[in-house]
């Protein structure tokens, strides 16, 4: 059944431009784009509301949630996965890269953690095939370097897994986003309850597992992600010897740069910088790295993602938006700019030809209430 949908008196974010206008979805696509406050017999009064293309998120751990609500407690997968992308569809994000981790240790006790992203992976995209999930999904493997296991579980994957994003994760103790070891060990007392002798022997293991697999874990990313046909992502680079690295892997963007020369650095080699929307909410980095706000006052923030909020990424784009006195350069940070990091150019923006992925706010305060989410013309919430 063909939906044509006519979105009108509705505050269009173009491009390049804020227009009060209609929009006409038709055969899954932007059929139209014209100004005025006229309202067509059949339209959608929006009544002013924000008209978007549909948000883009490019690295959340939203689904771990669901598979783990509460430390060593599982979910079954398939309600887990439908309620996360249910969750995403009520914020406005119509594409996702759902962010699942590849490495995993297995033999050093309370920190461990195994494998589980090629049995997830198949589950959402048999998910996906059945035409159960509301918006569209790919997947997006963090690499984790300082671990065990990261080469067999490459191997598990290939080009037919809708592999858009490999991730370059060290998460060694001392290095990038736990440089600060008081950060550290603040974090997994926090999550874990590891102290004392417990954590002394966990940051020795993690260490001695990077010196001895670190140079072969990163070398095998990243031809991973040349034989998956997938973008290569940076991750918490810290000085521009990280980026100087990344940018010779070839990464498109770096994700959470810990310092302001390391963000400095990535647009000196033309790679996006990412940061967390919840960093630029909160005011700062829960691991007291560099602030998101400080990289948008020094025009080096290009992308914005959700990480483990979902609806901050419309906050975080709407306070963007603010920000800079540009409501259109504010939302393209989690559309347009995402969309063209991993080489979608279907989305992300609303021109006509563009994929009818939409969505209606409502402004409150600082933040955006979402009031419908279209998906290929489809209302989906």
């Amino acid at each position: 059944m063909t939906t044509e949908t006519i979105l009108a008196n509705a505050t269009l974010v173009l491009p390049d431009e804020v227009l009060r206008g209609q929009i006409h979805l038709a055969a899954g696509r932007i059929a139209g784009i014209s100004a005025g406050t006229g309202i067509p017999p059949g339209a959608v009064d929006c009544g002013g509301d924000f008209i978007l293309p549909g948000l883009i998120e490019l690295h959340t751990d939203n689904l771990e949630r669901h598979i783990e609500p509460r430390p060593k407690v599982g979910w079954p997968h398939g309600p887990a996965i439908i309620a996360h992308d249910a969750e995403l569809a009520s914020v406005g994000i119509t594409t996702v890269f759902d962010a699942l981790r590849v490495g995993s240790i297995v033999s050093h006790g309370q920190t461990d953690y195994g494998e589980y992203a090629r049995v997830l992976a198949s589950e959402i995209l048999g998910l996906r095939s059945g035409g159960l999930l509301r918006i569209s999904h790919f997947l997006h493997l963090r690499a984790e370097i300082c671990s065990e296991t990261l080469i067999e579980e490459l191997a598990k994957f290939g080009p037919e897994d809708r592999i858009g994003i490999v991730s370059l994760m060290d998460h060694t103790p001392g290095e990038r986003q736990f440089r600060d070891m008081s950060q550290l060990r603040n974090y997994l007392s926090g999550k874990r309850g590891i102290t004392g002798a417990e954590f002394d022997a966990h940051v020795a293991t993690r260490r001695r597992l990077k010196a001895r697999n670190g140079a072969a874990h990163e070398a095998a990313a990243v031809a991973a992600a040349r034989r998956y046909g997938a973008v290569l992502a940076s991750h918490d680079d810290t000085d521009p010897a990280h980026v100087l690295c990344s940018a010779g892997h070839g990464a498109h963007f770096a994700e959470f740069p810990t310092t302001i020369e390391a963000a400095r650095a990535c647009h000196d080699h033309g790679i996006r910088v990412m940061m967390g929307a919840p960093n630029l909410i909160r005011g700062g980095s829960h691991s007291g790295n560099v602030a998101a706000q400080d990289l948008a006052e020094a025009d080096l923030l290009d992308i914005v993602s959700s990480d483990y909020v979902p609806s901050a990424l419309l906050s975080a784009a709407l306070m963007l938006g603010d920000l800079w006195g540009n409501m259109a350069r504010g939302i393209a940070t989690v559309t347009a700019a995402p969309a063209d990091a991993v080489d979608l150019p279907d989305r992300g923006r609303l021109v006509p030809g563009a994929r009818a992925d939409v969505i209606r706010v409502t402004r409150i305060g600082n933040a955006g209430a979402v009031r419908g989410v279209w998906v290929q013309g489809r209302r989906v919430g």
